[in-house]
């Protein structure tokens, strides 16, 4: 009976090298840009997209698998697209003289920000010494001694006239403790004791009295005058120091302005400095005077600037006229794209820092620094999803800044009164950025169902894909890509033989003749592992023969469980037959995943069968190690059997399904077709052929459906039998829809084309029951019956034989109920 068998040239796809128009990657053009070598049609789209529109929401979530480089992709599409945008402007925040708490914030044209806070602190220099230097002039000594002058010869003038006053009634003006006061003269015009005073007459003592209170009140009435004569003084004082002031700071300030006049709100923020360094002069030159007194100690103790000088920062009150350039995008080109790697809360909004004085924290506003939300306004900001949700407050705080379109720098101890400080409310920096996510499909997706304000704020999905066609074009842009990570690494050139064997390495990745691999992190880790083998092998170039050992050696780097499996059925303590027949017994073939490492092996299936009312009892359901797809696969043999066999009379049959010596969890419906393949022996005694195993899936109406990892349960059953010994009749039985996804290793392939190992392509149940069986699987007439001697037949009599005997059974326990 002849099979179908596929031919060697059907198990791999080779790359035709010849047709290379260069001999190694030296000679072709490279591209260093992940985003134009790498095809990702879908993600591009949508990133020129949620780059584009300009409306509010459109931020974009890239997901896919870890290792494909969303994140360089990302980064790299973003810089292509935003390099010729118009960069952002600076913020700088300033003092806010008339609420210090809540200092304000400055928008200045880009790179002008520094320019600005270059000028305020040589005007912070400067002040001290240009007070100073007025305030010690002559022409204001002069005009305060004028002042003084003045206020002392109208205090002697009231003085003189009390005297002239007190002395016409025989009174003299005396100072005491607690102010002035009057006292009799004697005719000598000595002040006459009090002894002398009592003596006097009566009615003379009364007078004196008289007049002394008279010339007490007429004191008082003069005096009264002197705060208003004060407060005038003192006004005259103060508009002299703000005359000097501003005419010794004036031209400074009105410098900075001119340079600035093209931004009204740097005009108005001097004229408060300029007001409040006038207000403040006195304390500025206390200050100073201070200062220079910490140099001298300093100077003359230390040899040089004192530890007093260092800790006090200088003049602690100059610091209100610095400037605080929170962003200076006086460097960026087009606009900002920006990587946090580590987007705790602080890091993404920024923070106010305290420093440490008297005992206590303190802050002010030149200790507010930037987040990077601050860094990338303007532009985009690509985030890992996963490390902003693990961040306490950190993706509570991004939604927030983003929804209302502003960033608002807060602590987050404070928002939960953990700590108790002097802090700041700094004015809110509007917020214009694209944000990009790049996580896994798993958090899309929770995100979409469990947050209802992530919908809102990232609108656009990036969607990259695990692969692409292998044509020549894209065939070009992954040489070219490779030549670009060979350039940036400073690996060895590439023979033209090792660049094919990558790209079958990439298609073997995604297990499909017509697809490459978009898996970067395995590509560029493959050539740096080539490059290091052709190192070894003292090659000048990186061969084919120095990828398959990279590739050799990463796999024995891994495979140590693979090797304890293989052995335990080679020596037989794993049971599995590679040569004769076995009835209700078949080889299907598990992949087990380590990580990224995956590996196929053989297991043996058994079925057992007896009467019974219709039952298929999944052994490894029962013991709770099947998952939900493979109980739904064992589910569907029970449709087949009885829509076939059994569609005008009862299924009467209790079957049982295991995978022997089968330890752990059981997933999938990839040994449904094995399971069915040894249901059917078992039912029709029809032995099995041992030195085959089966992988596939079954539908209800016996088609054989395509499943994954066909290339690792091939070379794992291969495997196997090469060690038990090659026969010449061991082969495996695949989908036909698998055919395209071979990508088989070159001893398997080596095998095939010398007749010793057999790949069978199948498209139905009957197709494989033939191979197994060398006998004739038979079609159903118009009344259902099949030929006799065929496999269908034998299963069909066997099936109704069973409902015969079960029909007898039952009427002999009616009858023996009746009795």
């Amino acid at each position: 009976m002849q099979h179908k068998v596929l031919r060697p040239s059907q198990l791999n796809r080779k790359c035709d090298v010849s047709r290379f128009s260069f001999e190694t990657t030296a000679e072709v053009k490279v591209i260093k840009d992940i985003s134009r070598g790498i095809s990702q049609p879908r993600a591009v789209q949508a990133l020129k997209f949620g780059v584009g529109i300009r409306q509010e929401g459109y931020n974009i979530y890239a997901l896919g698998p870890s290792g494909m480089g969303k994140h360089t992709f990302a980064r790299q599409y973003l810089f292509r697209q935003l390099e010729d945008a118009p960069s952002p402007p600076d913020y700088c925040y300033v003092n806010n003289f008339e609420d210090p708490g809540k200092p304000s914030l400055l928008k200045m044209p880009k790179g002008r920000g520094t320019v600005l806070a270059q000028d305020m602190e040589r005007l912070v220099q400067e002040v001290p010494n240009a007070l100073k230097g007025a305030f010690e002039s002559e022409e204001y000594q002069n005009r305060m001694q004028a002042m003084q002058q003045e206020f002392k010869e109208y205090h002697q003038n009231v003085l003189d006239e009390l005297q002239q006053k007190a002395k016409e009634k025989n009174l003299t003006l005396i100072k005491t403790p607690t102010g002035f006061a009057f006292a009799p003269l004697k005719k000598d015009e000595e002040i006459m004791p009090p002894e002398e005073f009592q003596k006097l007459p009566e009615d003379q003592r009364k007078q004196i009295e008289k007049d002394m209170e008279s010339m007490q009140n007429e004191s008082q009435r003069m005096f009264q005058k002197f705060p208003a004569l004060q407060r005038d003084i003192r006004q005259k004082v103060n508009e002299l120091n703000n005359e000097v002031a501003l005419y010794s700071l004036g031209h400074l300030i009105d410098e900075i302005r001119d340079k600035h006049k093209d931004v009204p709100a740097v005009g108005a923020y001097l004229d408060a400095v300029q007001k409040d360094i006038i207000d403040n002069a006195r304390i500025i030159l206390e200050s100073d005077k201070q200062q220079e007194g910490y140099k001298q100690v300093g100077s003359g103790f230390l040899g040089g600037a004192s530890g007093l000088e260092t800790a006090g920062g200088g003049h602690q009150i100059m610091r209100r006229y610095k400037v605080n350039v929170l962003v200076d995008n006086s460097q960026v080109q087009g606009a900002p794209v920006i990587y946090d790697d580590n987007p705790t809360y602080a890091n993404l909004v920024g923070r106010v820092e305290h420093q440490p004085q008297m005992g206590a924290l303190i802050t002010d506003f030149t200790l507010i620094k930037q987040g990077s939300l601050h860094r990338a306004n303007g532009g985009a900001l690509i985030l890992d999803a996963q490390k902003v949700l693990l961040q306490p407050g950190a993706w509570d705080g991004l939604k927030r800044a983003l929804i209302s379109q502003q960033i608002k720098i807060e602590s987050l101890a404070e928002m939960f009164s953990l700590i108790s400080t002097i802090s700041l409310d700094p004015e809110p920096v509007p917020l214009d950025v694209k944000v990009v996510l790049v996580g896994s499909p798993l958090f899309y997706y929770l995100l979409k169902e469990y947050d209802p304000e992530f919908a809102k704020l990232f609108k656009v999905a990036a969607d990259f894909d695990v692969r692409m066609d292998w044509d020549d074009q894209h065939q070009d842009f992954f040489i070219q890509f490779m030549a670009g990570v060979i350039e940036k690494d400073g690996l060895r050139p590439f023979h033209r033989s090792g660049v094919g064997r990558v790209l079958e390495y990439s298609a073997r990745r995604v297990q499909d003749q017509k697809k490459l691999s978009t898996y970067v992190q395995g590509l560029t880790d493959l050539m740096r592992e080539a490059d290091y083998q052709a190192g070894e092998n003292s090659h000048d170039v990186v061969t084919d023969e120095d990828v398959q050992k990279a590739i050799d050696a990463s796999i024995y780097r891994s495979d140590l469980m693979r090797e304890r499996s293989h052995e335990s059925i080679i020596r037989g303590i794993m049971l599995i037959d590679t040569q004769g027949r076995r009835a209700g017994q078949v080889n299907g073939l598990v992949v087990i995943m380590l990580g990224d490492y995956m590996f196929g092996r053989p297991n043996r299936i058994t079925a057992r069968v007896r009467l019974g009312k219709g039952e298929l009892i999944d052994i490894e359901r029962e013991a709770k190690l099947g998952g939900p797809i493979h109980s739904k696969g064992v589910l569907i043999l029970s449709g087949f059997l009885g829509s076939r066999y059994a569609y005008d009379t009862p299924l009467s049959l209790s079957a049982s399904l295991v995978l022997e010596q089968s330890y752990g969890g059981v997933e999938g419906d990839s040994a449904s077709c094995a399971e069915l393949y040894c249901l059917l022996s078992a039912i029709s005694g029809i032995p099995l052929k041992q030195s085959l195993a089966v992988t596939g899936s079954v539908n209800q109406h016996g088609q054989v459906q395509a499943i994954g990892g066909v290339n690792e349960k091939i070379e794992g059953f291969f495997d196997i039998c090469r060690e038990k010994g090659l026969t010449g009749d061991q082969g495996v039985l695949i989908p036909e829809a698998n055919v395209e996804h071979l990508m088989l290793r070159g001893d398997v392939i080596q095998a095939v084309e010398s007749g010793q190992f057999h790949i069978y392509p199948v498209e139905t149940i009957d197709q494989g029951m033939e191979i197994l069986t060398d006998r004739t699987a038979g079609e159903a007439d118009e009344s259902g019956a099949y030929p006799q001697d065929t496999i269908n037949y034998e299963v069909q009599k066997k099936l109704h034989e069973l409902s015969e005997k079960r029909r007898l059974f039952s009427s002999e326990q009616e009858q023996g109920g009746k009795s």
